[in-house]
């Protein structure tokens, strides 16, 4: 999808774009500086452990991750200066490796801003953010640049009190057989969190629905990143460096472990991350093309460690490790087109990873390495000149942090700890059809994904654990539709059935599984420049919290709507969120906690509210 198509769409966070993806929903638990909280399929992909997300061929995910294995946050990303979000879903795609097997988005950058500007956003909850971004030619090649700077209180009664901070620079030059560019990028932010909240604090009236418990929350992080790429008609490489940095105080239990000192726990991740990777592909005949390619990647973690804290006071180290991780995959596909109506992808993908953890508590070090094949299969029938059905099957996997393959002792209670494998295979299948006409094109596809093992949050720790087994299926409708020049709608839809398999009947449900997520939308643009409105439908349906469904996190409704105005150079425009201020929730939980004045811990559901009904305006000027 290109980005003309996306940005008349009202975007509350960055993380948004990867709702371009049908059923996506990309929710927030905690401050907005923390990675976003994804759902697909009816996965809970946690932070992205299911959901890989590349930038100009640099994988974003971050493995061995102090809050979460497949860490995605995408708030380094400036939405002005991304030219398309394409998405793929399913494990059927030899390309794609770790953390791909519900879904995996690819985002690249314009190489040339046609018209310098400056933007303006300004919003209620003093909101605020600048941005500026303009090319300029340089010998043979051309210098694109961008800087964004935000603030934001947001509606909580303990303002958030971001401070974010980007810039970015694409260098870009063609030469005769080939096209290079150079990205290098800088992220920086700080900002307080308002996390999940016990539904029985607001029912009594001690809290406030958009109240807190522990006032000392948040964090600050930060990410450099350093992208080259070179390609030609048969070959492609890509090569980067980043360096990353966080430390985020949250609080998921408050006084259920320690009523004197509080549960407030600190998570500090430093790490380079070194990598590339090449493909090269080639058209054998008229009905045969092959591709080969390597991946390789280095995480050299100088610290996932995780303390007990008090006011955001250190005053116990529960885990202090450094991890040397390690991976090289190699895939290769090829297509056939059998018939001038029929053709066939096969696949296969092998992983071979190798890790080094050095624990604070020596009994937890250890090293190993692991392989796994992954092979994959599509077939599509064209029926006519506008639909054609296919039908996929695939095999892939997420990894688990190698500090839970290595564990023998629990850093906390000192007992004996169960290790986990290092790899959690997945298989997926489905069939579809699609169709395309000039002012049509829609998708209906029925789907299943089987995952070995499913990662589950615990709310006492505010990590996740393996678990058991699990199975979806589902079904997903899509549309596109102009049926005026200047109009447009869509539609996107998806009903999941998630289910733990080889467990008793009445424990089958799996917590926050949303089985209905649909998104719809209509669009009116004018020309180049003139008047563009934008009107969006968000639900995500009701889902469990608990394995036997006694207690379920209820549906949420959203409205947003937008309107803008070009003229000359100059754009202005106001975004409305929640239009109709529904109460609902971005993310629930249930677990025991423990508030100040309670003398033992109480299990109850934890929530994070939407944001109320919130309006920004926007100015923009076109520099000549």
């Amino acid at each position: 999808m290109g980005f003309g198509d996306f940005i008349t769409r009202p975007l509350q966070r960055i993380g948004e774009f990867t709702e371009v993806a049908p059923g996506m929903v990309a929710t927030q638990h905690s401050g907005e500086g923390k990675a976003n909280q994804y759902y697909l399929r009816g996965m809970n992909l946690d932070h992205g452990t299911d959901f890989s997300a590349y930038l100009a061929g640099m994988p974003i995910n971050l493995r061995g991750h102090a809050h979460g294995q497949g860490y995605l946050d995408l708030n380094f990303l400036i939405p002005e200066i991304i030219s398309s979000v394409a998405f793929r879903k399913g494990p059927y795609y030899a390309d794609r490796g770790d953390f791909s097997t519900v879904g995996t988005t690819t985002l690249n950058l314009y190489e040339r801003i046609e018209k310098p500007f400056i933007k303006v956003d300004i919003g209620a909850q003093d909101y605020r953010r600048m941005v500026t971004a303009g090319s300029l030619d340089i010998g043979q090649g051309h210098l694109l640049s961008a800087l964004e700077i935000a603030t934001n209180d947001g509606p909580w009664d303990l303002p958030a009190g971001v401070q974010k901070h980007n810039a970015l620079f694409r260098f870009s030059r063609d030469f005769a057989n080939f096209n290079a560019d150079l990205i290098l990028s800088y992220y920086a932010n700080a900002w307080q969190a308002t996390d999940q909240i016990p539904r029985r604090g607001v029912e009594s009236e001690t809290l406030d629905r958009f109240g807190f418990v522990d006032p000392d929350l948040g964090g600050r992080s930060q990410r450099l990143n350093l992208i080259t790429n070179l390609e030609s008609e048969h070959l492609s490489i890509s090569a980067y460096l980043s360096q990353y940095a966080l430390n985020l105080f949250s609080n998921f239990t408050y006084f259920a472990e320690d009523p004197v000192n509080g549960d407030q726990l600190e998570q500090v991740d430093r790490r380079w991350i070194f990598g590339g990777n090449s493909i090269w592909k080639t058209q054998a005949s008229d009905t045969l093309g092959i591709r080969l390619g390597i991946d390789l990647r280095s995480d050299k973690i100088s610290a996932a460690n995780l303390y007990q804290t008090t006011a955001k006071n250190r005053r116990n180290t529960l885990r202090r490790d450094r991890i040397d991780w390690d991976s090289i995959g190699l895939f290769s596909d090829l297509t056939w087109q059998w018939h001038p109506q029929l053709r066939s992808t096969m696949g296969i993908r092998i992983d071979h990873n190798r890790f080094d953890v050095k624990a604070q508590l020596p009994a937890n070090s250890g090293r190993g390495n692991e392989t796994i094949v992954s092979p994959s299969f599509t077939s599509a029938f064209q029926l006519s000149d506008i639909a054609e059905i296919y039908a996929s099957w695939g095999a892939g996997f997420h990894s688990n942090d190698v500090r839970g393959v290595t564990i023998k002792t629990d850093p906390a209670t000192l007992e004996d700890a169960q290790a986990i494998d290092l790899f959690a295979p997945q298989r997926g299948a489905e069939v579809g059809l699609r169709t395309e006409t000039e002012k049509f094109n829609g998708t209906a596809v029925y789907f299943l994904l089987q995952s070995d093992s499913e990662l589950l949050f615990l709310g006492d720790s505010g990590a996740t654990e393996a678990s058991e087994a699990s199975e979806r299926s589902g079904l997903e409708l899509t549309g596109f539709w102009q049926f005026k020049k200047t109009w447009t709608a869509d539609l996107n839809a998806s009903w999941v059935n998630s289910r733990f398999i080889d467990v008793p009947k009445n424990e089958q449900s799996i917590p926050n599984a949303h089985g209905r997520v649909i998104g719809a939308g209509i669009t009116y643009a004018e020309s180049v420049e003139g008047l563009t409105a934008s009107l969006r439908v968000r639900h995500f349906g009701d889902a469990p919290l608990v394995e036997d469904d006694s207690i379920a996190h209820s549906s949420t409704t959203i409205v947003n709507a937008g309107i803008s105005h070009n003229w000359d150079d100059w754009e202005v425009g106001v975004d409305v969120f929640n239009l109709f201020d529904a109460d609902g929730d971005d993310i629930a939980y249930y677990f025991e906690s423990q508030l100040l004045n309670e003398s033992s811990p109480v299990a109850d559901t934890h929530f994070h509210p939407i944001l109320p009904r919130t309006a920004r305006a926007t100015i923009k000027w076109h520099i000549r």
